[in-house]
């Protein structure tokens, strides 16, 4: 590092012969860049330096007005952190190195003064110059770290925690104080959302790995009072200069709202929006995940198709948004009609798809269906409105009615059709002979 020409320099020294040697070895410095200040007394050396642009202070510990460590003491705490190296003429080496331990940058003997005072005023300066650079460095990823959103954590490589910012004290429920040299498993506490396992700590697979790794999928964060969030993010190992790993670094976010978000949109997109029934694409993956089964152990499953007699009726009547509510107490009583383990869709408009996923006879298919009319036919309140709708019931058999999803939905279709062509409320097995399109035209 150059220093800049011209380096003011405090000499505190009563001694005038001693205040001369020391001006006179600065002055043979080949680049003449110190410039001595020198006072006689400590109480005129605190007024100076009060007034700023000192780089470095050369001071004699037995003043007029001062004697002693106390001399150091009162200086070095009104310096700021200008580095203080003390004369040691007329001050025992023992005084000298306890002020060195007190924060002196170091001690010269008088007679080393002409070879070794420049070297030292050098090194004690750019000493400070380093030490405020690595001091802002610091203080700039401090800031950093205590600014971002995201929470931080790193550990040392035995595993035990050697910062968190406020970010990932808020979230494990630890401070920083209690924090710091507590094993990672404790502050950080993570599980698997889905079996509730403890996850494998991060920093371990990171030092491990040598590497940034992700945290465990589906990651839970269990904080000090038990509250559970979901996280995301990754680890990374931590370097020394020459390489080597001597701990890691967490950082990681709260997802909860986003991971709820998504479920959310998940579910609306696999969900009709005003019944909350499966929708088509989630009742076409059950029905061909049925067929599988059904195939593999060599079982029946019946498909009904549902369709409300005259719904339109009370849309008119009573306005769509009774309609509406009416299609909700249907999907009610449809999900009550039926098995756990079966699946209740809405089609669209005033239809619905029920898969019954085993069945031992088509008897079994006919008994759930009629037990679906009896109970759509009961009475229903709705908004004050007494009303009564039927349904029709068309059911196709896998496998004889069909071996695919499109098959067996088109075939319990055309039986709904031919139940409407036949009275209304009432229950159809598909027949091979059935006309579908005469049956769609003649039933509106």
């Amino acid at each position: 590092m150059t220093l800049v020409l011209h380096t003011k320099v405090l000499l505190i020294e009563n001694d005038q012969r001693a205040a001369e040697s020391v001006c006179a070895a600065l002055a043979k410095t080949e680049d003449g860049s110190f410039d001595v200040e020198w006072v006689r007394q400590l109480s005129e050396g605190l007024t100076r330096v009060c007034n700023k642009g000192i780089a470095a202070i050369l001071l004699n510990l037995g003043l007029p007005d001062s004697q002693g460590i106390e001399t150091f003491d009162k200086l070095f705490k009104a310096a700021c952190g200008i580095p203080i190296l003390i004369l040691g003429e007329n001050v025992s080496e023992g005084i000298a190195k306890l002020a060195v331990g007190r924060g002196a940058q170091d001690y010269l003997l008088p007679d080393h003064l002409e070879y070794s005072l420049a070297r030292a005023l050098r090194n004690a300066i750019e000493r400070r110059a380093v030490n405020d650079a690595l001091y802002i460095e610091r203080e700039r990823a401090l800031v950093t770290l205590k600014s971002i959103g995201d929470a931080v954590l790193s550990t040392d490589i035995s595993g035990k925690v050697t910062y968190l910012n406020p970010v990932a004290q808020t979230m494990t429920g630890w401070g920083q104080d209690e924090a710091v040299g507590r094993p990672l498993s404790e502050v950080f506490k993570i599980i698997d959302g889905t079996t509730r396992k403890t996850a494998r700590d991060p920093m371990e697979m990171a030092v491990e790995q040598d590497k940034t790794v992700g945290l465990t999928a589906n990651c839970i964060l269990i904080r000090r009072d038990g509250l559970e969030s979901a996280i995301e993010d990754s680890a990374a190992p931590i370097h020394d200069r020459e390489g080597g790993l001597v701990g890691a670094v967490i950082v990681f976010h709260d997802v909860s709202d986003a991971r709820a978000r998504s479920l959310e949109m998940t579910h609306l997109a696999q969900h009709d929006f005003l019944t909350n029934l499966p929708n088509r694409m989630v009742v076409n993956d059950h029905i061909s995940h049925s067929i599988s089964l059904a195939r593999r152990y060599r079982r029946n499953i019946a498909l009904l198709f549902v369709d409300l007699d005259r719904f339109k009726s009370v849309n008119d009547s009573f306005g769509h948004a009774t309609g509406d509510k009416l299609l909700q107490l249907v999907s009610r009583r449809l999900l009550a009609a039926v098995r756990a383990s079966d699946t209740v869709s809405r089609r669209g408009g005033d239809e619905f798809v029920v898969l019954l996923s085993e069945i031992a006879r088509a008897s079994d298919a006919a008994t759930s269906a009629q037990k679906i009319v009896d109970s759509l036919g009961l009475p229903y309140n709705v908004d004050g409105h007494n009303v009564r709708i039927d349904c029709s019931i068309g059911i196709s058999i896998y496998p004889e009615d069909g071996a695919d999803v499109e098959t067996l939905i088109k075939n319990a279709d055309a039986a709904m059709y031919c139940a409407k062509e036949k009275g209304r409320n009432n229950v159809q097995f598909f027949k091979a002979t059935t006309d579908v399109s005469a049956a769609r035209r003649a039933t509106p």
